[in-house]
């Protein structure tokens, strides 16, 4: 199947030669004709390419046009509406993840790329987050060639090809951040990450260090974990037993006691992590466990995505089939919203 290719925003009148060797007038020019027929061609061949093809001419196009930003086209507002519909019981990981791409976005020279490590126990929201974010910063949304996922067991499944990964996994980084500098590079399951492997991020994370032909401040990255969970939930208990309301806890509460306990869990993937200890994450981003009406909510939701908003007796019967934690109090959902949709079918 073909598809058209998004063209990225062509500024051939501002294209300026690099160098000042050009002091002539009539051969700067010159040059200036020369590559505004060139991106002219390049645009007309995008417009009828697809595919692949259609990748490596975006590419060869944005190496010329200073102005372009590849498929680049950041929606906040979108992102915002989409994380306060679609994201139940995580007033901390809005409020953060909004307000951090919104300032990273209105920087248009930043001193460093935005790092959001995501942390929190299963099925409450973080590979959601991510996705959204993909979505809402890419015209072609998360099937961008330029936004890319990485699985430890899909992409580092062995530990002890630990240097092999980390010269594949520069080498990618690189690579993709001169192919577009707006790139995003989103880290699953770092839990699962072999140790010491992240490490090999810590010279394009931080404000002092130069990527060859591309301003790689301008990435963002994003670690999931479920690192930390024990730390989020026992601050979580600690402010009911208190009487106060979930939504009255502040990322102060956390941010400290989540980086301390990611650094020394030698399972969080950034174990002892040169990246932590030069504070080259932007922000520790901490999903709270979901109570028993979060899950409803998530599976209201689905329900209506299946046009049977009105089935509230299913609504209770998953609400009620889920396990939660701990037993004396049966506060927490085990699973979050992970399971929600299977258990739907069962009792629909």
């Amino acid at each position: 199947m073909f598809g058209i290719c998004v063209l990225p925003p062509v500024w051939l009148q501002n294209y300026k030669p690099a160098g000042g060797a050009l002091r002539n007038r009539q051969a700067v020019f010159s040059v200036r004709q020369q590559v505004a027929k060139m991106l002219a061609v390049l645009s007309v061949l995008l417009l009828f390419s697809s595919g692949p093809v259609c990748c490596v001419l975006q590419n060869l196009y944005c190496a010329f046009s200073d102005s372009c930003d590849c498929d680049f086209k950041p929606s906040v507002r979108d992102l915002e509406w989409d994380l306060y519909k679609n994201v139940f019981g995580q007033h901390l990981a809005q409020d953060i993840v909004s307000e951090e791409v919104a300032r990273f976005l209105l920087n248009k020279s930043p001193d460093r790329p935005l790092v959001l490590s995501f942390h929190g126990s299963t099925g409450t929201g973080k590979t959601l987050v991510s996705t959204m974010l993909g979505n809402h910063l890419y015209g072609s949304a998360m099937s961008s060639p330029f936004v890319h996922q990485f699985v430890p067991t899909l992409h580092f499944p062995s530990a002890e090809r630990v240097n092999q990964y980390r010269e594949e996994l520069k080498s990618w980084v690189k690579g993709n951040l001169t192919s577009c500098a707006r790139s995003v590079f989103i880290f699953d399951e770092m839990e699962k990450m072999p140790p010491g492997l992240i490490d090999v991020l810590e010279p394009f994370l931080g404000p002092s260090h130069v990527v060859f032909r591309t301003n790689y401040r301008k990435a963002i990255y994003v670690f999931i974990s479920t690192a930390g969970q024990e730390v989020i939930t026992q601050v979580i208990l600690e402010n009911r037993q208190a009487g106060q309301e979930r939504d009255e806890i502040k990322l102060s509460h956390l941010q400290e006691a989540l980086a301390q306990e990611v650094y020394n869990n030698n399972k969080s993937g950034l174990f002892q992590s040169s990246i932590i200890q030069q504070k080259l994450i932007t922000r520790f981003v901490p999903f709270l466990p979901l109570a028993r009406t979060h899950v409803e909510r998530c599976v209201r939701s689905q329900l209506c995505q299946r046009g049977i908003c009105n089935r509230s007796d299913v609504v209770e019967a998953v609400g009620g089939d889920m396990i939660y934690t701990p037993a004396e109090g049966r506060y927490f959902s085990t699973t979050g919203c992970k399971t929600v949709s299977a258990k739907i079918s069962v009792f629909l």
